[in-house]
């Protein structure tokens, strides 16, 4: 049975569903051009290895929670049919910390391919950044596996106790108190965005020293010249990298405060924000790289 839209679900789903197929389209494009290099070179850099994932990750997440806004509004009773939310919250869990985790890989690449420190461990890791990458994503495409897996168990354990939620008539009126199974899903996610906040945080920290550094000694040595300029623009990047992730990391924050409030305007404002994440940051990354640059100026 279709559950009726209010004007304010409407227009709240309107600006959802332009947001969501944006950044889709965006994701879209960095992947067939990573896809279409990758079939004629026959091979992938690190760099490309971790955009193709992360782009493969953001386009599921964004689809998977609109088609979950979607519906829990237009037919939300489905959601009460076992194993329907389940499947849902493991699909949003593991995309969404998919797409977490790659985004600290891809800083963490950053910050070891081009920040120069004398550090013996730093300099290994500079040396086997090829063959570090693919573990790293490896560990995080787990870790992402891991939650979603706890996620999917505690979204099923109130369901568990309770064998009258199938019942007509008793859909959105469940007989159990909910409260206590958030805790361990709200440690678990905190803990996740700030893990992944924090080696963001470090690389853009690390990785900005090192240019400003950088930077300095030309300057110093009165050399003006391609590099700085490269360096200069890097440095550009990486700050408006981290300003975009500090904001997305108080919204996620946020998020777990307001998950209750299903009409605050917060919490409509932190959606959009998250929507807004997911392709304004894949548009940054693809100014940041030439190719992909290059390959969409022709197209526009």
């Amino acid at each position: 049975q279709q559950h009726n839209v209010t004007s304010y679900g409407a227009t709240t789903e309107a600006i959802i569903t332009l947001e969501a197929f944006a950044g889709m389209w965006i994701n879209a494009f960095i992947i067939c051009v990573l896809c279409t290099g990758w079939v004629q070179k026959k091979t992938l850099n690190s760099n490309e290895k971790i955009l193709l994932l992360l782009g493969c990750s953001r386009i599921c997440s964004l689809c998977i929670s609109w088609a979950y806004s979607f519906l829990s509004k237009v037919y939300p009773k489905y959601f009460h049919v076992h194993p329907v939310l389940q499947l849902a919250v493991f699909l949003q869990a593991f995309f969404n910390h998919c797409n977490l985790w790659f985004s600290a890989c891809l800083c963490v690449f950053y910050c070891i391919k081009i920040a120069n420190f004398r550090n013996r461990f730093f300099i290994y890791l500079k040396v086997k950044i090829d063959r570090v990458v693919p573990w790293l994503l490896l560990v995080s495409g787990g870790l992402a596996l891991a939650i979603g897996i706890i996620a999917y168990d505690i979204a099923d354990k109130p369901h568990g106790n309770n064998h009258t939620y199938a019942r007509p008539g008793n859909f959105g009126k469940p007989n159990i108190k909910m409260d206590k199974h958030f805790f361990p899903s709200f440690f678990l996610t905190g803990f996740a965005y700030a893990a992944s906040f924090l080696a963001v945080i470090l690389s853009a920290v690390f990785l900005l020293f090192s240019l400003w550094r950088h930077k300095r000694k030309m300057q110093t040595k009165s050399m003006k010249n391609l590099s700085m300029d490269a360096h200069i623009k890097a440095m550009k990047s990486i700050f408006s990298f981290l300003v975009m992730y500090s904001i997305n990391f108080i919204c996620l924050v946020l998020k777990m405060v307001y998950v209750t409030k299903k009409r605050s305007h917060m919490t409509f404002l932190i959606v959009v924000f998250e929507y807004t994440f997911s392709g304004l940051h894949s548009l940054i990354l693809i100014f940041s790289n030439p190719r992909l640059e290059k390959t969409l100026l022709k197209i526009l």
